[in-house]
């Protein structure tokens, strides 16, 4: 534009266009700032995703050391059985007491007679 008012009217026209590009790229950014129910559902739908991925990690995490613990329980009772063949003396103690209790019950419901 010069100083007197003439100018390149193609110029000018060029320039407004220009202007309302970055007037309206402008408003869209304010409005999308603005509008707070947008920004808390993405807010949400981000910490809602976070939780799935933590929950699905603590849930990896409790079964492996679940797992861990099944197998030591295993060993344990392989162990325990092995002990048992390989000692049944007291489990041979143990039934003959259980004999020895029935027949003392026997004798004495048979004595109430």
């Amino acid at each position: 534009m010069t100083g007197n008012g003439t100018g390149d009217t193609e110029a000018l026209r060029e320039e407004i266009r220009r202007t309302r590009v970055e007037l309206g790229e402008t408003m869209e950014l304010l409005a999308a700032r603005a509008d707070v129910k947008a920004r808390l559902r993405e807010s949400a739908g981000q910490a809602k995703e976070r939780m799935r991925e933590q929950a699905a990690l603590t849930l990896a995490r409790v079964r492996g050391q679940a797992a861990q613990k099944a197998d030591v329980a295993r060993a344990q009772a392989s162990g325990k059985g092995q002990a048992v063949r390989r000692s049944p003396v007291p489990w041979a103690t143990v039934a003959a007491g259980a004999v020895a209790a029935v027949v003392v019950l026997l004798i004495v419901r048979g004595r109430r007679r």
